[in-house]
């Protein structure tokens, strides 16, 4: 077996590969209908297009604040017990949530508006716990010598998904709104036995303390690891600013005058570019210069960003969230792999909580400053100007961070390379 596919030799992976792929699939499937049923919905009452816009970002602050307030007590979780079960709960409760909305999608515009909002915040309760235990699970399935090949064969199982999904979505909710979110109920199914079918080796035991002392010895850990830390904030900054998800539903009906499928065009443009790099760096892992291959990236994706927010044709647009894509898969696959390799096992669990929480603070919080300044400036003002700040966020983290712009190999950020950042 060649060595970008190493990882699959371990059937525990290869399964838990699988299940990553199906529940992405069922998530992008969802999150496309119901940021479509929003907005079409606004404005079909006679919102504004700034007004729908503030909508979605809206959806986007009710999934990061439940996030952020319970994400750190999910990190600790993650590293004090079993991180294979706290999956299958969390994919369980996907599960429930499409349930849902498979019973509300009948309902008026208004009340699917109010549960759409609850479904945000549910959603943003299970990633507090989800995303930490499934990032630190993965390098309990294979060996250290594989963890970077399997990073990007994880982050194309994810890219892989979010191709196919947004694109089904689109497609599916011309047939009703119902008929996406029993799509995704499926395929949660299907994730979740195969989530149950993944058998993990026992992690590293942690010494029982107190859970707010566990969730201070992670967030001093990111402190003082300046590599981490320079890595979790240049994302958080970037996506934060240049963030243009939330705004697609804009663009699509309002922008470039197209319709659902257009948008399921446009959310899996990004995936598109992101799974090609996912696949590349599988073949073929970034070896050297790793630090300038993560900033290089940021700021070819604030170029792409700015070219999507002037674009007025669709298939110029789809170019540039494929760009964007590319480039943002090279700085998360970097980034990644430092995190992992820098981070002990029995701190990845809240490591990888904190991670999570700058990047869902990127994410959702980016989609509500986009939706705030699509308010205020319009969606292609907010976008370009977000393009922008993402280059100018990149050339100040290169002075900030040195160390993380001067990494050379994954394998110096390794804590046997670092004494002077181990945990306490």
């Amino acid at each position: 077996m060649s060595r970008s596919l190493a990882p699959f030799a371990y059937v525990s992976f290869a399964r838990y590969w699988c299940a990553r792929v199906f529940w992405t699939l069922g998530t992008q499937i969802q999150i496309t209908a119901m940021g479509w049923q929003v907005y079409d919905i606004a404005r079909a009452r006679g919102d504004s297009i700034e007004e729908g816009a503030f909508l979605l970002g809206l959806i986007g602050l009710a999934q990061f604040l439940p996030l952020l307030i319970l994400s750190l007590i999910g990190g600790q979780a993650a590293d004090r017990f079993d991180r294979r079960m706290i999956i299958l709960a969390g994919i369980a409760l996907k599960v429930a949530i499409a349930g849902g909305l498979v019973v509300a999608s009948g309902f008026d515009g208004h009340t699917m508006i109010a549960a759409i909002f609850a479904v945000a915040m549910l959603t943003g309760m299970l990633n507090a716990f989800l995303p930490a235990a499934s990032s630190a699970m993965v390098s309990n399935l294979v060996p250290r010598d594989v963890l970077p090949q399997a990073i990007a064969l994880m982050s194309l199982s994810f890219q892989g998904g979010s191709i196919l999904g947004p694109a089904l979505g689109g497609v599916l909710y011309h047939f009703g709104p119902s008929i996406p979110y029993s799509t995704a109920l499926g395929l949660f199914i299907c994730g979740w036995l195969l989530a149950f079918l993944t058998k993990a080796p026992p992690q590293e035991k942690v010494e029982s303390g107190r859970t707010f002392e566990m969730i201070k010895q992670g967030l001093i850990y990111v402190r003082d690891n300046k590599i981490v830390l320079g890595a979790l904030s240049l994302d958080l900054a970037v996506v934060l600013l240049a963030g243009a998800t939330a705004l697609l539903p804009v663009f699509a009906r309002d922008i470039l005058h197209a319709g659902p499928t257009a948008l399921g065009i446009l959310r899996s443009a990004s995936a598109v570019g992101a799974g090609i790099v996912s696949i590349l760096l599988a073949i073929r892992p970034i070896e050297r210069h790793v630090g300038r291959w993560m900033f290089g990236a940021v700021i070819v994706f604030g170029l792409a960003t700015l070219g999507f927010g002037l674009s007025t044709t669709l298939w110029l647009s789809v170019a540039c969230l494929a760009i964007a894509g590319a480039a943002d898969m090279i700085s998360v696959y970097v980034r990644s792999s430092l995190v992992q390799l820098a981070t002990p096992d029995a701190m990845r669990g809240r490591v990888s909580a904190i991670s999570y929480v700058f990047i869902s603070a990127s994410n959702e919080m980016g989609e509500f400053q986009s939706g705030v300044a699509a308010r205020l400036l319009g969606p292609v003002a907010a976008v370009v100007l977000g393009g922008i700040g993402a280059i100018g966020i990149a050339w100040a983290w290169m002075g900030l961070f040195k160390p993380l712009a001067a990494a050379d190999r994954f394998e110096d950020a390794a804590p046997e390379n670092q004494g002077s950042t181990k945990s306490e």
